[in-house]
């Protein structure tokens, strides 16, 4: 009973800055830990960062010290900053939420999110 709707993707060249938006809608209030992931055209889908509710974050090698993940709990909105992008950023980018019923733990992803990063 998430709903999770992402925005921001767009063509970029190589070098440039990209800001991913995540809105969190429905039963927000049981949103723990929430995640951006990607996938590549023939590639299975990665982690790319993690954001606790405390705002504990994490990130894949590939994208440390380029990629910010933070999160606005008031709005129910994580961002992904994505800076330095190269060509093999490119991909659908995902966003992930755990949810917490009290009686079951379940994840729900958005739509997705087209990143072009031109050489």
């Amino acid at each position: 009973q998430v709903q999770l709707v992402e925005s921001g993707g767009g063509l970029v060249q190589a070098g440039g800055s990209l800001r991913l938006s995540c809105v969190a809608s429905g039963s927000t209030f049981s949103i723990g830990p929430m995640a951006w992931f990607r996938q590549a055209p023939g590639k299975h889908r990665e982690l790319v960062a993690t954001i606790t509710e405390g705002g504990s974050t994490n990130y894949a090698d590939s994208v440390k010290g380029r990629f910010t993940i933070s999160r606005d709990n008031a709005k129910n909105i994580i961002y992904l900053q994505m800076n330095t992008l190269a060509p093999e950023d490119t991909a659908v980018y995902y966003c992930n939420a755990e949810w917490d019923s009290g009686w079951s733990l379940r994840h729900f992803w958005g739509q997705g999110t087209q990143v072009t990063v031109s050489s």
